[in-house]
Formats: structure tokens, C-alpha cells, sequence
């Protein structure tokens, strides 16, 4: 990659912090896709940026195999496009000479599968962690906001005690791309909550800690410790569905929109920027419409 080239990805990504107010984690991910790109066409120069270039990378992301021969999924191959594309048109509001970002393309997204629980999946779940020790309270604590709030694991972990406010039932937690949105409390949520801080008696200032073995010192529990969590209370109610953090997150969702909430309203309160990354729940509640449709409405011909 010549200099010129490394200096300009260099402007683009403090435009991306400073301008744009993307987070540190997009930004990241921004110079290695654009790195990765300039590095395999050898690019000099931003003329050398060409639909024939762009057209060999989308080939070679497509048919990229890992030592142990795992693809690139569309998605990720959809993230190297989409900070190329960024790049072009940073480069066009400097009036550099280059490919176009029109002419730039996404390929066409197949629909996405939503894995969720029902109802009755997510009482069962939350019912498996029924202990009364602390780390019971504390998974059945995590549990119940998870679902409650629709809050990514990511979110829930960097939470403090004083962040959420019981009393009221709401706090503001911030996202992605450092936007902050309001979310909810159910009863049992709250309940839950203040049951495992009414046992607490460690000075951590963290919402959900983890306790370190032979010590009765907390630290701040992890993202992977929460999958962990999840996955081992699903197996423990029986589910026999792949649960993650985050198919609580689609539980929400999908909870809200098959019982009347508007989609604004959900984007919102899952705090997405564009109302498409919300539709993909449509999709999953339409169609369980249509089978409550088919299941209980008579025919009478």
C-alpha cells in the first residue's frame, strides 16, 4: 500500500471518529477490511481503483477459505463492500479521483432466520435458574432484564448498579456507535434484580459480577460467561434450540411486534439506526400469523 494511500485511510478513519461518531470497535474493523482490500489489489494510487478491481475482491472474498476451509460469510463479505463504498465517497467529497461509490453495489441479502423463543420457552428458561444462592439470583437477574429489555450481552455486562434505576423501572443504556436509548423493566425483572442486589455485599460498582474461586473478591462478568450461562439453562429446560444472549434479544422483539407494538417503536427500543434491521422481525411474526391463520380460522365454503 504506497503512502499516499495509507495517509488518506489514515483521514478517513479519524473522519469516521471525529465526523461520523462511529465507535472505536467500527473503526477498527473499517482499517482492516480497507487494509486487507488495498494490500490484495496492490493499489498505489486512488485512480488505481476500478470496477474490474472491486470485482476481483468480491471474487476472491467469495471464494476465501480459511486453513481449516471456513467460507466468509455473506455478511462479513457485505462489511469489506460497505467500507470500501465509505472510503469512496470520503474520497469524492475531497475531490480525489477514483471509482465511483455509486457504482458500488451490495449483492442481494437472502432473508435472515431469526431464532426466538416463545413464550412459554422463555418461562422455562428463566424458571431453570431457581436457586436461591447468589449466583442464582444473579443468572435469573440476567435473564429477566435480557428479556425485559432486549439489551445486546454486550450492553448488559458494562451495566453499574447505579445505572439502573429500580424504582422507576427505566435507565438509559448506551449502544452502538455511542448512541443511548431508554429501556424497560418488567415487575419480575425488578423483582428479580432486587432480590440478587439485596444479597450482594461486595463494593463492585458492576450490575452482574463474576466470583472468583477461594476469594471473596467480584470482577465485572464477561460476555462468553453470560453465553455460557444461557446456553447451560437452555439445555437445563429442555430447549433443544441453539439459545444464545441475543436469541433473548430477538424474543423481545418478536414479543413486542405479536402483540401490536408498531415497528418504530421496537427499532427504538432496540436502538437500531435503520428501521430495515428492524423489518427482519416482520418477517418471522408474519409468518407466525399466517400459521395462527391457518391453525383456528374455518374455511366455510
Amino acid at each position: 500500500m504506497a503512502e499516499k494511500l495509507k495517509e488518506l485511510k489514515v483521514d478517513f478513519l479519524e473522519y469516521l471518529e471525529i465526523e461520523k461518531n462511529r465507535s472505536q470497535l467500527t473503526i477498527r474493523n473499517y482499517d482492516h477490511y480497507l487494509s486487507v482490500f488495498l494490500d490484495w489489489g496492490k493499489v498505489i494510487d486512488p485512480s488505481d481503483i476500478n470496477a474490474d478491481l472491486l470485482r476481483g475482491f468480491r471474487l476472491y472474498l467469495n471464494r476465501y477459505e480459511d486453513k481449516k476451509g471456513k467460507k466468509l460469510k455473506k455478511v462479513t463479505q457485505d462489511y469489506y463492500i460497505i467500507a470500501i463504498r465509505g472510503f469512496l465517497k470520503y474520497m469524492a467529497k475531497r475531490d480525489i479521483k477514483t471509482l465511483s461509490s455509486d457504482k458500488v453495489e451490495l449483492g442481494k441479502a437472502k432473508d435472515r432466520d431469526v431464532e426466538f423463543l416463545e413464550l412459554d420457552e422463555v418461562k422455562r428458561l428463566i424458571a431453570a435458574a431457581s436457586g436461591s444462592d447468589l449466583k442464582d439470583l444473579r443468572d435469573r437477574a440476567m435473564l429477566e432484564l435480557l428479556f425485559s429489555t432486549g439489551l445486546r450481552v454486550s450492553e448488559l455486562v458494562g451495566l453499574n448498579i447505579d445505572n439502573v434505576n429500580l424504582k422507576s423501572g427505566e435507565f438509559s443504556v448506551r449502544g452502538k456507535g455511542d448512541k443511548i436509548r431508554l429501556v424497560f423493566l418488567s415487575d419480575s425483572a425488578k423483582k428479580a434484580v432486587s432480590e440478587y442486589l439485596g444479597k450482594r455485599k461486595d463494593v463492585s460498582p458492576a450490575l452482574f459480577v463474576s466470583f472468583l474461586k477461594n476469594t471473596k473478591e467480584y470482577s465485572r462478568i464477561t460476555a462468553r460467561s453470560v453465553q455460557r450461562l444461557v446456553k447451560k439453562y437452555a439445555v437445563m429446560a429442555g430447549i433443544v434450540k441453539k439459545i444464545t444472549p441475543h436469541t433473548l434479544r430477538h424474543s423481545f422483539a418478536t414479543d413486542l411486534l405479536m402483540n401490536g407494538a408498531d415497528i418504530r417503536s421496537v427499532q427504538a427500543m432496540l436502538g437500531h439506526s435503520s428501521i430495515t434491521t428492524t423489518q427482519i422481525y416482520t418477517h418471522v411474526t408474519n409468518k407466525h400469523l399466517k400459521e395462527i391463520h391457518s391453525r383456528f380460522h374455518s374455511d366455510k365454503k
